[in-house]
Protein backbone atom coordinates (compact mmCIF):
# COMPACT_ATOMS: atom_id res chain seq x y z
CA UNK A 1 0.00 0.00 0.00
CA UNK A 2 2.63 2.15 0.12
CA UNK A 3 3.09 3.14 -4.09
CA UNK A 4 -0.90 4.35 -2.98
CA UNK A 5 -0.16 6.01 -0.29
CA UNK A 6 3.05 7.98 -2.50
CA UNK A 7 -0.05 8.54 -4.94
CA UNK A 8 -2.54 9.92 -2.67
CA UNK A 9 0.63 11.94 -1.13
CA UNK A 10 1.87 13.30 -4.42
CA UNK A 11 -1.82 14.41 -5.60
CA UNK A 12 -2.99 16.23 -2.33
CA UNK A 13 0.64 17.82 -2.54
CA UNK A 14 0.41 18.56 -6.12
CA UNK A 15 -2.53 20.51 -6.02
CA UNK A 16 -2.01 22.66 -3.20
CA UNK A 17 0.79 23.83 -5.38
CA UNK A 18 -1.10 24.48 -8.38
CA UNK A 19 -4.03 26.17 -6.11
CA UNK A 20 -1.66 28.42 -4.58
CA UNK A 21 0.35 29.37 -7.98
CA UNK A 22 -3.49 29.97 -9.28
CA UNK A 23 -3.65 32.53 -6.61
CA UNK A 24 -1.02 34.22 -7.34
CA UNK A 25 -2.47 34.72 -11.34
CA UNK A 26 -5.78 35.61 -9.30
CA UNK A 27 -7.72 32.78 -10.25
CA UNK A 28 -8.57 31.53 -7.18
CA UNK A 29 -8.59 33.47 -3.88
CA UNK A 30 -8.23 37.32 -3.04
CA UNK A 31 -4.54 37.78 -4.29
CA UNK A 32 -2.74 38.36 -7.47
CA UNK A 33 0.74 38.44 -9.26
CA UNK A 34 1.23 42.13 -8.64
CA UNK A 35 -0.01 42.31 -4.95
CA UNK A 36 3.00 39.65 -4.17
CA UNK A 37 5.65 40.73 -5.96
CA UNK A 38 4.49 43.65 -4.25
CA UNK A 39 4.64 42.18 -0.52
CA UNK A 40 8.09 40.73 -1.86
CA UNK A 41 9.28 44.14 -2.66
CA UNK A 42 8.01 45.13 1.04
CA UNK A 43 10.21 42.25 2.45
CA UNK A 44 13.18 43.88 0.83
CA UNK A 45 13.79 40.86 -1.27
CA UNK A 46 15.51 41.77 -4.82
CA UNK A 47 14.02 41.61 -8.10
CA UNK A 48 10.54 41.23 -6.52
CA UNK A 49 8.49 40.82 -9.92
CA UNK A 50 10.68 38.00 -11.06
CA UNK A 51 11.22 36.09 -7.99
CA UNK A 52 7.08 36.37 -7.69
CA UNK A 53 6.42 35.17 -11.83
CA UNK A 54 9.54 32.32 -10.44
CA UNK A 55 6.96 31.43 -7.27
CA UNK A 56 4.01 31.35 -9.21
CA UNK A 57 6.00 29.00 -12.21
CA UNK A 58 7.12 26.54 -9.77
CA UNK A 59 4.01 26.30 -7.47
CA UNK A 60 1.96 25.84 -11.20
CA UNK A 61 4.60 23.62 -12.90
CA UNK A 62 6.03 21.62 -9.91
CA UNK A 63 2.62 21.19 -8.56
CA UNK A 64 1.22 19.74 -11.73
CA UNK A 65 4.76 17.63 -12.62
CA UNK A 66 4.39 16.13 -8.65
CA UNK A 67 0.76 15.39 -9.15
CA UNK A 68 1.92 13.43 -12.49
CA UNK A 69 4.41 11.66 -10.64
CA UNK A 70 6.99 13.28 -13.81
CA UNK A 71 10.15 14.15 -12.67
CA UNK A 72 8.93 14.14 -9.51
CA UNK A 73 12.19 14.41 -7.59
CA UNK A 74 13.42 17.43 -9.51
CA UNK A 75 9.88 19.14 -9.40
CA UNK A 76 9.92 19.02 -5.38
CA UNK A 77 13.18 20.29 -5.17
CA UNK A 78 11.97 23.37 -7.48
CA UNK A 79 9.17 23.94 -4.62
CA UNK A 80 11.00 22.80 -1.43
CA UNK A 81 12.98 25.76 -2.48
CA UNK A 82 10.58 28.36 -2.44
CA UNK A 83 8.69 27.11 0.64
CA UNK A 84 12.12 27.50 2.14
CA UNK A 85 12.24 31.12 0.78
CA UNK A 86 8.58 31.36 1.87
CA UNK A 87 9.34 30.11 5.33
CA UNK A 88 12.21 32.13 6.11
CA UNK A 89 12.18 34.66 4.39
CA UNK A 90 8.44 36.06 3.62
CA UNK A 91 7.12 35.00 7.33
CA UNK A 92 10.32 36.02 9.36
CA UNK A 93 9.51 37.70 12.22
CA UNK A 94 6.05 35.41 12.32
CA UNK A 95 6.86 32.79 14.73
CA UNK A 96 5.82 29.10 13.71
CA UNK A 97 2.20 29.60 14.20
CA UNK A 98 0.28 30.77 10.88
CA UNK A 99 -2.68 31.85 13.10
CA UNK A 100 0.24 34.67 14.41
CA UNK A 101 0.06 38.33 13.34
CA UNK A 102 2.25 38.20 11.43
CA UNK A 103 1.28 34.72 10.53
CA UNK A 104 3.81 32.43 11.25
CA UNK A 105 6.19 29.89 8.88
CA UNK A 106 4.23 26.86 9.84
CA UNK A 107 2.35 26.14 6.64
CA UNK A 108 5.50 27.23 4.26
CA UNK A 109 8.07 24.89 6.42
CA UNK A 110 6.01 21.90 6.74
CA UNK A 111 5.21 21.97 3.09
CA UNK A 112 9.39 22.33 2.80
CA UNK A 113 9.73 19.44 4.52
CA UNK A 114 7.16 17.18 2.75
CA UNK A 115 8.58 18.06 -0.22
CA UNK A 116 12.06 16.45 1.26
CA UNK A 117 10.08 13.83 2.42
CA UNK A 118 8.79 13.01 -1.63
CA UNK A 119 12.72 13.70 -2.70
CA UNK A 120 13.16 10.39 -0.66
CA UNK A 121 10.64 8.57 -1.02
CA UNK A 122 10.14 8.93 -4.90
CA UNK A 123 7.44 9.36 -7.58
CA UNK A 124 5.92 5.63 -6.65
CA UNK A 125 4.64 2.73 -9.02
CA UNK A 126 1.53 4.69 -9.57
CA UNK A 127 3.84 7.83 -11.89
CA UNK A 128 4.76 8.60 -15.02
CA UNK A 129 7.72 8.43 -13.50
CA UNK A 130 7.64 4.88 -13.30
CA UNK A 131 5.92 4.20 -16.31
CA UNK A 132 8.61 5.91 -18.82
CA UNK A 133 11.46 5.36 -16.69
CA UNK A 134 11.16 2.69 -14.26
CA UNK A 135 12.11 5.12 -11.59
CA UNK A 136 10.04 4.46 -8.23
Amino acid sequence: MIDVAILIFRIALGLCFVVHGLGKLGIVGPGNLAGFGSWLKALGLPFPELQARAAMVTELLGGTLIAAGLGTRIAAFFCFLAMSVAAFLGHKGGGYLVTNNPPGNEYALNLAILMIVLILLGPGYYSLDFLLFGDR
